[in-house]
């Protein structure tokens, strides 16, 4: 009630100086045509009772008890003093004279029922007087026309108008309270959706930082399994628990992947890579799966390439992978064509790679829905080949973000064409630097809370002979690296208790022998806001959980060969 009252004054307010300039006007109208003594007394008094009203309306902190009620009764005084007007208009025999005393009351009415709409007192207090005036007019009219049987009438417009403007203020008030009913469900709705957002965010960076620890370890035990049995059957088995590992991996950074862009947190990187031979890493290695099904394929354009850009290298490759994957899935004879072009500029690269195969191609009725997330094209694709049905939605929007599109074309029966465009910066070749040194005889201290993971990573270093030494939390790993000198520390992000940010700037603020010793971030939760956060904690590199062996000797040999620790100032 007490919001009611003060936004009614508060739209009051904003009508001063309409309100003012109207009175001035009028009296000047009044001067002119009708030359009343009274005119400019009236646009006074009128002027005093307005700002009386603005005055006890006023807010307030602490306001006097008296003051209350004249805030209440200050609309119904200056309606009164403006609508008095109207009182010798209908009692003057001046022709069109009572015709206006009418429209100012009717004109009145409006202003009041549009300002005060929402507040019922307001509206009443204000209307009042004018709905008075209405009502006596007759009366006056009467007395000023006694032979005028017309003014009967009166009666009837002056009760017509009253209803009007009770039927005008009522139904605006419905109008502003749906409106405002609409505004409040539409942000309950809005919360509503965030925290959804929020809950669904936790659930899947849990359920990713669960599955990544059994995933480590199956790829980890079936390439140490593979690489250490001698009998080809065992390998075979072996392979095949590897593939099922990174089938598992695939789908869950798909998944990992759709919820972030669905979140909008997905950022691609722009760093320098060499473009050829980033492309031609990925198509060798598909060319066994391609020679495999008996298919062939034929590259066209690659000699026209940049050698240099700037963008994202693994988004791009991630990109092509599901393309060619696509591609041979769905290929059971003939070939596969990929078509490569570059269009320079003097600061970007436009991109463009044309994935073609001669498989049934697309029914045209599927081609609106083939990037809609979880859809595939119907339920024998499924059972036959599998999958998530989040590759091609992923892709187009990772080709939006590096600034070009994936599109899709196809005639039934003659296979089907996929055109992806990026927009990568120009860029020059990075200055030759000495080779990584090796990673033989390491000392490593492997910190990490789940055994299963200790003993994947143990397994992933072992053949590349690296020492690795086990720790299960964050104060043993810092009790050890007071004791011990290492060359490296592989620290888990997330573990109860000292989790590993906090224990890297605890080792960075001491002084003990590994105060420099390059610690890499080993985490399931890939994102840019955590690697920021663990830069800032004192670490040096990051890999992702499940553990590539190829990554995780690559971020070895860059720290090694970095020399000095980043960010150890503000992590101190």
């Amino acid at each position: 009630m007490q919001k009611d009252v003060a936004r009614a004054a508060a739209s009051r307010r904003a009508n001063t100086y309409l309100r003012i300039g109207a009175t001035l006007a009028i009296a000047v109208l009044l001067q002119v045509y009708l030359h009343p003594v009274w005119g400019w007394a009236w646009a006074l008094a009128y002027t005093l009772c307005y700002a009386f009203e603005n005055w006890v309306r006023r807010p307030r902190e602490a306001a006097p008890t008296w003051m209350k009620p004249a805030a209440v009764v200050a609309p119904f005084i200056t309606s009164a003093a403006f609508g008095a007007l109207s009182i010798p208009m209908f009692a003057s025999h001046i022709r069109f004279a009572p015709t206006l005393g009418g429209m100012l009351l009717a004109g009145a009415l409006l202003n009041v029922v549009v300002v005060n709409a929402g507040n019922r007192l307001a509206t009443l207090m204000a209307a009042a007087p004018h709905a008075l005036y209405l009502l006596i007019a007759p009366f006056i009219a009467k007395a000023a026309n006694p032979g005028a049987n017309l003014a009967d009438v009166l009666w009837f417009g002056a009760i017509l108008m009253i209803v009007s403007v009770t039927v005008a203020s009522r139904t605006l008030s419905a109008a502003l309270k749906a409106e405002a009913d609409a505004k409040a469900e539409a942000e309950r709705r809005r919360h509503e959706a965030e925290e959804a957002v929020a809950a669904k965010s936790a659930f899947v960076a849990m359920i990713s930082h669960e599955l990544r620890t059994p995933i480590s370890a199956i790829l980890a035990g079936a390439a140490r399994l593979h690489s250490e049995v001698p009998e080809a059957g065992q390998k075979i088995h072996a392979q095949l628990i590897a593939d099922a590992g990174g089938l598992m991996r695939t789908l869950l950074n798909d998944l990992l992947d759709f919820s972030r862009l669905e979140a909008g947190r997905m950022t691609v990187e722009q760093s320098a890579f060499n473009l050829r031979q980033s492309l031609s890493d990925t198509l060798r290695l598909w060319r066994p799966e391609i020679a495999r099904k008996g298919l062939k394929l034929r590259i066209k354009g690659a000699a026209s390439l940049p050698r240099w850009v700037a963008g994202d290298a693994m988004r791009l490759k991630q990109v092509l992978n599901n393309l060619l994957s696509n591609a041979i899935k769905f290929t059971e004879r003939g070939e596969i064509t990929v078509v490569l072009h570059a269009q320079p500029s003097p600061d970007q690269v436009l991109l463009s790679i044309e994935v073609i195969d001669t498989g049934p191609g697309i029914p045209e009725a599927a081609l609106p829905r083939l990037f809609t997330p979880f859809d595939q094209l119907n339920a024998a694709v499924v059972r036959q080949h599998g999958g998530s049905g989040l590759g091609l939605a992923i892709s187009r929007e990772l080709a939006r973000l590096m600034g070009g599109d994936l599109t899709a074309s196809s005639a039934p029966g003659h296979g089907a064409h996929f055109t992806l465009t990026t927009v990568f910066e120009t860029a020059e070749a990075p200055r030759a630097e000495d080779e990584g040194r090796s990673i033989t005889g390491l000392r490593v201290l492997v910190v990490d809370d789940h055994v299963v993971n200790r003993r994947a990573i143990e397994l992933v270093l072992q053949p590349f002979g690296v020492d690795a030494t086990l720790a299960e939390s964050g104060e043993e790993a810092l009790e050890l690296l007071n004791a011990e000198v290492f060359d490296a520390v592989l620290m888990d992000v997330y573990m109860p208790g000292m989790d590993g940010r906090e224990a890297t700037r605890i080792l960075r603020a001491g002084s003990g022998p590994n105060r420099e010793t390059p610690v890499i971030a080993v985490t399931a939760s890939a994102t840019p806001k955590d690697w920021d956060a663990c830069m800032a904690a004192g670490m040096n590199g990051h890999v992702a959980k499940p553990i590539d062996p190829v990554e995780l000797f690559g971020a070895l040999a860059q720290v090694l060969a970095g020399g000095t620790v980043e960010a150890v100032t503000d992590a101190a």
